[in-house]
């Protein structure tokens, strides 16, 4: 009752046995017990392998597709950069204005219908201990 273990085989290994399945000395249900795999994988194997059997002959368009696909994440890294770059001056901005700003205004601050950040997370942020919102002092009784 144990569970079989998934085996990962490597892309030599899979060209080895598709190449086994191309030659036809043995059956598909016959690799398929040789090697421990269905035969709908081994059909998937061999597809997939005539599929890109053209890239063989051409590698070259293979690597421009990838200088293609590393150039537009190169940009788009950049552009991510530059995002994080802002946002991070700007909070740094906000953090300084907001330490000058006294308790009162502080806790004015702190929203409870804010989908993203809790009241906690707000007071953190203000530096304030979150026991302040909830606080409510009362007035002293005269003697």
């Amino acid at each position: 009752m144990g569970r079989n273990k998934i085996r990962h085989f490597s892309s030599e290994e899979k060209t080895k046995i598709v190449f086994a399945l191309l030659k036809e000395d043995l059956t598909l249900v016959e690799l398929s017990s040789k090697y421990g795999v269905t035969s709908k994988t081994l059909q998937n194997w061999k597809c997939q392998f005539l599929e890109n059997a053209s890239i063989a002959f051409d590698p070259s368009k293979v690597v421009s597709v990838y200088k293609e696909e590393i150039s537009t994440l190169k940009h788009q890294n950049d552009a991510l950069e530059k995002a994080l770059g802002k946002a991070t001056v700007e909070r740094d901005w906000a953090v300084g204005k907001l330490k000058s700003l006294d308790l009162l205004n502080k806790q004015s601050l702190v929203r409870s219908k804010l989908p993203n950040l809790s009241k906690a997370r707000q007071c953190a942020l203000l530096s304030i201990h979150d026991s302040l919102i909830y606080y409510k002092a009362r007035e002293l009784s005269g003697c």
